[in-house]
């Protein structure tokens, strides 16, 4: 009788436990996105605040303080003015395109005409049924992104209150978790309902993929961005700093990277006797940007992400599609717990499977 009412008393206090942590969610959820950066803040970070730490003498609240004053002045406020300056060429892109200044099946058209009549006849007999098809397709496209991206600025602006509240909320939750971050993430990894070595073995696959995608493909496609918007300013192309950040959101997928913004800038200029500025695009992508990747991400972090590139894709896309932009780090991450979770229970079964081929 004993065992069984110790049973139910173990059982009413796991319930509660589940019920309690879901109200949490639930009542913080409006949140959940700072906290989640503030973290991402704290990992990336660590190493700067363990040195300042060290030159502070071991004060901790000293050592956190300058660390968010670097992060301040060294993302947050870059961070801020790009973004205010892609909002505005954003919004004017779109309310050119609305004018009719900016036409871009106008622009299909005169890479239509500028080919080879044999090439426009394959294209014209294509499993698309019709090049003006594909034409009308992608100017709708380019049209609904430029309005998404305009809405999304209108929405920012509506919405700035709620938008600094958050963005302060982050900024405080960073501070505490980047001063007691060493404390609390072994707290955490033994409070998880787990073995010790399965929770820190999973722990560890979460940190160590975190630092990966943000030190290996964010900075990354941010430098292949930079070097984009200045080889279409160069060559004369309208609000170069919006096709700089769209290439490096590109930049972040692998197998697809800003090749999917230039190539069709150089096939335009190209096409319509901007012979120069072209052979400009075509030879810093190919030559510039496209490096860009191999010099940088050896220096970074190397090429042990743990994750092969075509899960990377699809767990890139499916984030930013499910949670927006934090979406580029939460899919990889979700990749690579799905991956490491199974390999433990694998390996605890007495099955052995070799690393997934990158």
């Amino acid at each position: 009788m004993t065992i069984d009412r110790q049973r139910i008393e173990r059982g009413g206090f796991l319930l509660f436990l589940g019920l309690i942590t879901l109200a949490l969610i639930v009542v913080t959820s409006s949140f959940l996105l700072a906290l989640l950066w503030a973290a991402l803040a704290a990992i990336l970070f660590r190493s700067l605040f363990q040195r300042l730490l060290d030159q502070m003498g071991g004060r901790r609240n000293l050592a956190a303080g300058l660390t968010m004053l670097i992060i301040t002045f060294a993302v947050v406020v870059p961070t801020l003015l790009i973004g205010s300056m892609v909002v505005d060429q954003a919004s004017g892109v779109y309310m050119k395109m609305r004018s009719g200044q900016i036409d871009f099946a106008q622009y299909f058209q005169q890479v239509r005409d500028a080919l080879p009549l044999r090439l426009r006849q394959v294209l014209d007999n294509s499993g698309i049924n019709s090049f003006e098809r594909l034409q009308s397709r992608l100017s709708y496209a380019l049209t609904s992104s430029m309005s998404q991206i305009a809405s999304q600025a209108l929405s920012i602006g509506r919405n700035a209150f709620a938008f600094a509240l958050t963005f302060g909320v982050g900024l405080y939750i960073a501070f505490f978790l980047i001063r007691d971050g060493d404390r609390l993430g072994p707290a955490f990894a033994r409070s998880l309902p787990l073995e010790r070595d399965v929770a820190t073995r999973l722990v560890d696959t979460f940190t160590a993929v975190v630092r990966a995608t943000i030190k290996g493909s964010v900075i990354v496609g941010l430098a292949q961005g930079a070097l984009g918007a200045i080889t279409f300013w160069i060559v004369g192309v309208p609000a170069a700093l919006l096709w700089g950040v769209l290439m490096a959101i590109a930049a972040l997928l692998p197998a697809i990277g800003p090749a999917i913004i230039w190539v069709p800038v150089a096939i335009y200029l190209l096409a319509t006797g901007a012979i120069w500025q072209g052979a400009v695009v075509v030879f810093s992508g190919m030559l510039v940007i496209g490096l860009a990747d191999n010099i940088l991400r050896p220096i970074l972090v190397g090429r042990d992400t743990g994750l092969p590139d075509w899960i990377v894709l699809l767990t890139t896309l499916g984030g930013i599609e499910t949670l927006g932009l934090s979406g580029i780090v939460v899919g990889p991450v979700v990749g690579a717990l799905f991956l490491a979770g199974w390999r433990i229970l694998n390996e605890e079964r007495g099955v052995f499977i070799a690393p997934i081929e990158e």
